[in-house]
């Protein structure tokens, strides 16, 4: 529990999402980062979102122990550099990075930094994928601190981590914690071959489950993704980020889109009086039959 004291929450806040390229070595990602952050806060942004990984390349094209090395232990490179940040520019700053638990336990993760540089909450990713390029079971234990609403001095997040967005367990159980946006750090793409026959129905699948999302739960959501050709392995064709960045409110309207190839940042307000009318109208919350929802914790209603 945490000690601090918190203000009474704004009625109104800016969020940002940051669009990068982020093919790079760690150093260099981290700089970058740095800046963008800054540009946001500049433009009035509150709280910022970088996408998955932000420290690297996407490395789970492949499965290959040498990339363990680009994990780093809780509370150092990142958390040390953003912790600054947040505390000098006053925002919150969400950090998704690869987190070395201890020797053999990884997980893909992110800080929530609060204003005054301190810890808000950390969040581990629940839902790990293994499809080809993108082998994450091999380097991610499935996270075990649960889906959460973090209390921050600029409003109450929930964040969520890519594979995550496809489950609607998911947002549900953060918004019914009380996040009033739920946050996609995100790394999703194209295979290059299967482009042209099926990006289209993925691109929109993505979409419109992440709008779905803010519809059934009357919540904002916002989700950073990356763009460009990662092809680091030799013989593959790597993974064409499509970029596509967005902010939804809470009725699936877009507020901010971002484009599929270019470095951006999408501002948007949360309007908490918004979502509360929205749910005040559309009642869902209200009309759950959670007496006839028990099915949904099995794997399969046989």
């Amino acid at each position: 529990m945490h000690s601090k004291f918190y203000v009474m929450p704004k009625r109104k806040y800016k969020i940002a999402v940051i669009q990068l390229n982020l093919n790079d070595v760690a150093e260099n990602n981290l700089k970058k980062c740095i800046s963008w952050v800054k540009d946001a806060a500049s433009k009035g942004a509150e709280v910022t979102l970088l996408p998955e990984l932000y420290s690297s390349h996407y490395f789970c094209q492949s499965e290959d122990v040498d990339n363990f090395a680009l994990a780093e232990p809780l509370y150092s490179t990142s958390f040390i550099a953003f912790s600054e940040l947040a505390k000098e520019l006053g925002v919150v700053i969400i950090v998704p990075f690869f987190e070395k638990r201890m020797a053999g336990i990884y997980h893909n993760s992110a800080y929530i930094i609060d204003t005054d540089g301190t810890e808000a909450g950390l969040y581990r990713k629940m839902h790990i994928p293994d499809d080809p390029h993108f082998y994450e079971k091999f380097y991610f234990t499935p996270g075990d601190l649960g889906f959460q609403a973090i209390k921050t001095q600029k409003g109450t997040v929930g964040t969520l981590i890519c594979w995550d967005q496809w489950y609607p367990e998911a947002a549900r159980i953060t918004a019914l914690k009380g996040a009033e946006v739920l946050f996609y750090p995100t790394a999703i793409g194209w295979h290059p071959k299967e482009k042209e026959q099926y990006g289209e129905n993925q691109y929109g699948a993505w979409m419109n489950v992440m709008k779905g999302h803010a519809v059934a739960n009357g919540v904002f959501v916002a989700a950073a993704n990356r763009i460009g050709l990662e092809q680091y392995l030799e013989g593959t064709d790597g993974i064409q980020f499509w970029g596509a960045s967005f902010i939804a409110g809470p009725q699936g309207e877009i507020l901010a889109q971002a484009s599929h190839d270019q470095e951006e940042i999408l501002i948007a307000e949360v309007d908490l009086d918004l979502q509360e009318n929205v749910r005040q109208n559309w009642p869902f919350f209200r009309d759950r039959r959670i007496d006839a929802f028990g099915d949904i914790t099995k794997r399969a209603i046989d």
